[in-house]
Protein backbone atom coordinates (compact mmCIF):
# COMPACT_ATOMS: atom_id res chain seq x y z
CA UNK A 1 0.00 0.00 0.00
CA UNK A 2 1.32 3.21 -0.95
CA UNK A 3 1.81 6.11 1.81
CA UNK A 4 -0.98 8.24 -0.22
CA UNK A 5 -3.25 5.29 0.28
CA UNK A 6 -2.05 4.49 3.50
CA UNK A 7 -2.93 8.57 4.63
CA UNK A 8 -6.68 8.10 2.90
CA UNK A 9 -7.23 4.77 5.13
CA UNK A 10 -6.21 6.88 8.07
CA UNK A 11 -8.67 10.21 7.89
CA UNK A 12 -11.47 7.88 6.35
CA UNK A 13 -10.95 6.09 9.96
CA UNK A 14 -10.66 9.37 11.96
CA UNK A 15 -13.91 10.77 10.25
CA UNK A 16 -15.64 7.50 10.79
CA UNK A 17 -14.77 7.62 14.64
CA UNK A 18 -15.75 11.43 15.12
CA UNK A 19 -18.83 10.40 12.66
CA UNK A 20 -19.53 8.22 15.40
CA UNK A 21 -19.10 10.46 18.12
CA UNK A 22 -23.27 11.36 18.16
CA UNK A 23 -24.01 7.95 18.79
CA UNK A 24 -21.37 7.56 21.53
CA UNK A 25 -23.03 10.28 23.84
CA UNK A 26 -27.05 10.04 22.93
CA UNK A 27 -25.95 6.96 24.73
CA UNK A 28 -24.37 7.88 27.79
CA UNK A 29 -26.85 11.06 27.81
CA UNK A 30 -27.35 10.35 31.69
CA UNK A 31 -24.03 11.81 32.16
CA UNK A 32 -25.20 15.48 31.87
CA UNK A 33 -22.78 17.77 29.27
CA UNK A 34 -20.42 19.59 32.48
CA UNK A 35 -19.45 16.62 33.35
CA UNK A 36 -18.71 14.85 30.30
CA UNK A 37 -16.85 17.53 29.06
CA UNK A 38 -14.37 17.06 32.55
CA UNK A 39 -14.24 13.29 31.87
CA UNK A 40 -13.47 13.87 27.86
CA UNK A 41 -10.86 16.31 29.20
CA UNK A 42 -9.28 14.10 31.50
CA UNK A 43 -9.30 10.98 30.03
CA UNK A 44 -7.90 12.60 26.75
CA UNK A 45 -5.01 14.09 28.60
CA UNK A 46 -4.64 10.39 29.84
CA UNK A 47 -4.34 9.36 26.76
CA UNK A 48 -1.74 11.93 25.01
CA UNK A 49 -0.13 12.27 28.12
CA UNK A 50 0.57 8.47 27.91
CA UNK A 51 1.88 8.85 24.19
CA UNK A 52 4.12 11.98 24.56
CA UNK A 53 5.33 9.75 27.94
CA UNK A 54 6.48 7.07 25.59
CA UNK A 55 8.15 9.43 22.96
CA UNK A 56 9.89 11.18 25.36
CA UNK A 57 8.49 14.36 24.33
CA UNK A 58 6.54 15.56 27.37
CA UNK A 59 8.82 18.32 27.76
CA UNK A 60 7.40 19.70 24.39
CA UNK A 61 4.38 20.16 26.37
CA UNK A 62 6.11 22.03 28.84
CA UNK A 63 7.98 24.37 26.62
CA UNK A 64 4.60 25.62 24.78
CA UNK A 65 3.02 26.29 28.02
CA UNK A 66 6.15 28.81 29.31
CA UNK A 67 6.76 29.67 26.17
CA UNK A 68 5.64 33.09 24.23
CA UNK A 69 2.68 31.35 22.55
CA UNK A 70 0.92 30.08 26.05
CA UNK A 71 -1.24 33.49 25.75
CA UNK A 72 -2.65 31.94 22.05
CA UNK A 73 -2.77 28.22 23.66
CA UNK A 74 -5.28 29.67 25.93
CA UNK A 75 -7.14 30.86 23.64
CA UNK A 76 -7.07 28.17 21.36
CA UNK A 77 -8.10 26.04 25.42
CA UNK A 78 -11.51 28.35 25.84
CA UNK A 79 -12.70 27.88 21.82
CA UNK A 80 -12.40 24.32 22.31
CA UNK A 81 -13.53 23.65 25.58
CA UNK A 82 -17.01 25.94 24.48
CA UNK A 83 -16.72 23.89 21.20
CA UNK A 84 -16.79 20.40 23.30
CA UNK A 85 -19.33 21.69 25.12
CA UNK A 86 -22.19 22.98 22.92
CA UNK A 87 -21.72 19.51 20.98
CA UNK A 88 -22.30 17.37 23.74
CA UNK A 89 -24.89 19.42 25.28
CA UNK A 90 -26.87 19.45 21.69
CA UNK A 91 -26.55 15.44 21.05
CA UNK A 92 -27.60 15.22 24.56
CA UNK A 93 -30.68 17.74 23.97
CA UNK A 94 -31.75 16.63 20.93
CA UNK A 95 -29.89 19.15 18.55
CA UNK A 96 -27.78 16.60 16.80
CA UNK A 97 -29.05 17.83 13.09
CA UNK A 98 -27.94 20.90 13.73
CA UNK A 99 -24.72 20.08 15.78
CA UNK A 100 -23.66 18.64 11.76
CA UNK A 101 -25.06 21.70 9.83
CA UNK A 102 -22.38 23.25 11.96
CA UNK A 103 -19.58 21.44 10.77
CA UNK A 104 -20.66 21.41 7.29
CA UNK A 105 -20.66 25.33 7.52
CA UNK A 106 -17.08 25.40 9.30
CA UNK A 107 -15.19 24.99 6.23
CA UNK A 108 -17.09 28.77 4.94
CA UNK A 109 -16.63 30.36 8.01
CA UNK A 110 -12.63 29.46 8.38
CA UNK A 111 -12.78 30.58 4.54
CA UNK A 112 -14.13 34.20 6.12
CA UNK A 113 -11.74 34.60 8.83
CA UNK A 114 -8.97 34.10 6.25
CA UNK A 115 -10.66 36.60 4.89
CA UNK A 116 -10.94 38.86 7.52
CA UNK A 117 -8.22 38.32 9.78
CA UNK A 118 -5.17 36.90 7.35
CA UNK A 119 -6.03 39.15 4.16
CA UNK A 120 -6.62 36.07 1.99
CA UNK A 121 -8.16 36.63 -1.47
CA UNK A 122 -11.57 35.34 -1.59
CA UNK A 123 -11.49 33.95 -5.06
CA UNK A 124 -15.39 33.72 -6.85
CA UNK A 125 -15.61 30.07 -6.25
CA UNK A 126 -15.59 30.52 -2.46
CA UNK A 127 -17.48 33.96 -2.35
CA UNK A 128 -20.46 31.77 -4.08
CA UNK A 129 -20.31 28.96 -1.60
CA UNK A 130 -19.99 31.13 1.26
CA UNK A 131 -23.06 32.86 0.02
CA UNK A 132 -24.95 30.15 -0.35
CA UNK A 133 -24.54 28.97 2.57
CA UNK A 134 -25.44 32.19 4.26
CA UNK A 135 -28.82 32.24 2.12
CA UNK A 136 -28.94 28.27 3.55
CA UNK A 137 -28.95 29.82 7.21
CA UNK A 138 -31.04 32.46 6.31
CA UNK A 139 -33.69 30.46 4.84
CA UNK A 140 -33.49 28.00 7.56
CA UNK A 141 -33.81 31.11 10.52
CA UNK A 142 -36.90 32.30 8.18
CA UNK A 143 -38.24 28.72 8.77
CA UNK A 144 -37.99 28.02 12.07
CA UNK A 145 -38.54 31.25 13.59
CA UNK A 146 -35.39 31.37 14.99
CA UNK A 147 -31.61 31.35 14.28
CA UNK A 148 -29.31 28.14 14.39
CA UNK A 149 -27.39 29.32 16.71
CA UNK A 150 -26.52 25.74 17.80
CA UNK A 151 -24.67 25.31 14.74
CA UNK A 152 -23.20 28.58 14.40
CA UNK A 153 -21.67 28.32 17.38
CA UNK A 154 -20.35 25.64 16.45
CA UNK A 155 -18.97 26.59 13.63
CA UNK A 156 -17.31 30.25 15.01
CA UNK A 157 -15.93 28.37 17.61
CA UNK A 158 -14.03 25.96 15.63
CA UNK A 159 -12.75 27.84 12.93
CA UNK A 160 -11.62 30.57 15.34
CA UNK A 161 -9.81 27.81 17.27
CA UNK A 162 -8.20 26.99 13.84
CA UNK A 163 -6.88 30.09 13.07
CA UNK A 164 -5.88 30.29 16.53
CA UNK A 165 -3.79 26.53 15.99
CA UNK A 166 -2.41 28.28 12.82
CA UNK A 167 0.22 30.24 14.66
CA UNK A 168 0.83 27.79 17.39
CA UNK A 169 4.35 25.99 16.90
CA UNK A 170 3.62 22.05 18.20
CA UNK A 171 2.52 18.98 16.85
CA UNK A 172 -0.83 18.61 16.88
CA UNK A 173 -0.63 16.01 19.65
CA UNK A 174 1.80 18.32 22.01
CA UNK A 175 -0.95 21.45 21.25
CA UNK A 176 -3.77 19.61 22.52
CA UNK A 177 -2.15 18.11 25.27
CA UNK A 178 -0.83 21.42 26.18
CA UNK A 179 -4.76 22.63 26.31
CA UNK A 180 -6.49 19.68 28.12
CA UNK A 181 -3.62 20.29 30.47
CA UNK A 182 -4.93 23.66 30.77
CA UNK A 183 -8.64 22.22 31.29
CA UNK A 184 -7.64 19.68 33.66
CA UNK A 185 -7.88 21.20 36.98
CA UNK A 186 -11.26 22.63 36.14
CA UNK A 187 -12.24 19.27 35.29
CA UNK A 188 -11.09 17.52 38.27
CA UNK A 189 -12.32 20.60 40.20
CA UNK A 190 -15.58 19.76 38.93
CA UNK A 191 -15.61 16.05 39.03
CA UNK A 192 -14.79 16.09 42.76
CA UNK A 193 -18.08 18.38 43.33
CA UNK A 194 -20.16 15.74 41.54
CA UNK A 195 -18.83 13.19 42.75
CA UNK A 196 -19.34 14.37 46.45
CA UNK A 197 -22.89 14.63 45.53
CA UNK A 198 -22.89 18.68 45.47
CA UNK A 199 -24.05 18.71 41.68
CA UNK A 200 -27.40 16.88 42.18
CA UNK A 201 -28.49 13.23 42.41
CA UNK A 202 -27.91 12.26 38.38
CA UNK A 203 -23.78 13.92 38.83
CA UNK A 204 -21.14 11.52 39.75
CA UNK A 205 -21.31 8.44 37.99
CA UNK A 206 -17.77 7.49 37.84
CA UNK A 207 -17.99 4.36 40.45
CA UNK A 208 -21.12 4.61 40.82
CA UNK A 209 -22.04 2.73 38.17
CA UNK A 210 -20.24 -0.24 36.23
CA UNK A 211 -21.42 0.05 32.69
CA UNK A 212 -20.94 3.77 32.49
CA UNK A 213 -17.66 3.69 34.22
CA UNK A 214 -16.63 1.34 31.37
CA UNK A 215 -17.76 3.43 28.63
CA UNK A 216 -16.40 7.15 30.08
CA UNK A 217 -12.68 6.31 29.29
CA UNK A 218 -13.83 6.00 25.79
CA UNK A 219 -14.29 9.38 25.14
CA UNK A 220 -10.65 10.01 25.54
CA UNK A 221 -9.90 7.62 22.71
CA UNK A 222 -12.35 8.69 20.53
CA UNK A 223 -11.06 12.35 21.19
CA UNK A 224 -7.22 11.21 20.65
CA UNK A 225 -7.19 8.30 18.13
CA UNK A 226 -8.68 10.38 15.27
CA UNK A 227 -6.92 13.40 15.79
CA UNK A 228 -3.68 11.14 15.86
CA UNK A 229 -4.58 9.13 12.28
CA UNK A 230 -5.07 12.77 11.20
CA UNK A 231 -2.33 13.78 11.94
CA UNK A 232 -0.72 10.93 9.93
CA UNK A 233 -3.04 11.58 6.95
CA UNK A 234 -1.95 15.10 6.96
CA UNK A 235 1.49 14.22 6.12
CA UNK A 236 0.77 12.17 3.05
CA UNK A 237 -2.24 13.42 1.47
CA UNK A 238 -3.37 16.81 -0.29
CA UNK A 239 -5.00 19.06 1.41
CA UNK A 240 -8.06 19.39 -1.49
CA UNK A 241 -8.40 15.01 -0.83
CA UNK A 242 -7.90 15.83 3.21
CA UNK A 243 -10.96 18.25 3.02
CA UNK A 244 -13.16 16.29 0.78
CA UNK A 245 -12.70 12.90 2.98
CA UNK A 246 -13.58 15.18 5.83
CA UNK A 247 -16.98 15.97 5.05
CA UNK A 248 -17.57 12.21 5.92
CA UNK A 249 -17.74 13.15 9.65
CA UNK A 250 -20.62 15.46 9.98
CA UNK A 251 -22.90 13.33 6.90
CA UNK A 252 -22.53 10.38 9.39
CA UNK A 253 -23.51 13.24 12.12
CA UNK A 254 -25.96 14.00 10.03
CA UNK A 255 -27.72 10.20 8.78
CA UNK A 256 -27.46 9.34 12.77
CA UNK A 257 -29.60 12.09 13.43
CA UNK A 258 -31.99 11.82 10.91
CA UNK A 259 -32.48 8.15 11.05
CA UNK A 260 -31.19 6.62 14.26
CA UNK A 261 -32.44 9.53 16.62
CA UNK A 262 -35.08 9.85 14.63
CA UNK A 263 -34.60 13.88 15.02
CA UNK A 264 -37.06 16.20 13.03
CA UNK A 265 -36.15 17.57 9.59
CA UNK A 266 -38.16 19.51 7.78
CA UNK A 267 -38.55 20.96 4.55
CA UNK A 268 -36.94 24.30 5.40
CA UNK A 269 -33.76 22.14 7.08
CA UNK A 270 -34.03 20.34 3.37
CA UNK A 271 -33.76 23.77 2.01
CA UNK A 272 -30.89 25.08 3.75
CA UNK A 273 -28.88 21.76 3.67
CA UNK A 274 -29.46 21.48 -0.04
CA UNK A 275 -28.00 25.32 -0.15
CA UNK A 276 -25.29 23.76 2.11
CA UNK A 277 -24.10 21.10 0.16
CA UNK A 278 -24.21 23.34 -2.53
CA UNK A 279 -21.91 25.39 -1.27
CA UNK A 280 -19.77 22.42 -0.64
CA UNK A 281 -19.68 21.07 -3.72
CA UNK A 282 -19.17 24.33 -5.24
CA UNK A 283 -16.09 25.39 -2.81
CA UNK A 284 -14.69 21.51 -2.33
CA UNK A 285 -14.49 21.48 -6.89
CA UNK A 286 -12.79 24.81 -6.36
CA UNK A 287 -9.79 23.55 -3.93
CA UNK A 288 -9.62 20.50 -5.69
CA UNK A 289 -8.81 22.38 -9.28
CA UNK A 290 -6.33 24.76 -7.36
CA UNK A 291 -4.66 21.76 -6.04
CA UNK A 292 -4.05 20.05 -9.45
CA UNK A 293 -2.69 23.03 -10.50
CA UNK A 294 -0.45 23.52 -7.95
CA UNK A 295 0.79 19.71 -8.02
CA UNK A 296 1.39 20.20 -11.67
CA UNK A 297 3.55 23.29 -11.28
CA UNK A 298 5.18 21.19 -8.62
CA UNK A 299 5.80 18.63 -11.07
CA UNK A 300 6.73 21.04 -14.23
CA UNK A 301 9.36 23.20 -11.64
CA UNK A 302 11.13 19.82 -10.51
CA UNK A 303 11.03 18.48 -14.02
CA UNK A 304 12.74 21.84 -16.01
CA UNK A 305 15.08 21.76 -12.75
CA UNK A 306 16.21 18.33 -13.81
CA UNK A 307 16.57 19.31 -17.50
CA UNK A 308 18.55 22.25 -16.61
CA UNK A 309 21.39 19.88 -14.42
Amino acid sequence: MTEARKGVLAVVLACLIWGGGPAYYKHLSQVAAPEMLAHRTLWTLLIFGGVLVAQRRLGAVVALLRGPQRGRVLAATLLISVNWFIFIWAVQSGHAVEASLGYYIFPLVAVLIGFAAFGERLALPQALAVGLAALGVALLTHGLGVAPLIALSLAATFASYSALKRGVQASPIVSVTAEVALMAPFALAYLTYAEAGLAGPSAGWFGRDLGISLWLPWTGLITGLPLMLFSYAARRVSMATLGLVQFLNPTLQFLTAVLVFLEPFSRWHMLAFGLIWLALGVYSAASWRQDKALRRASVSVATSGAAVK
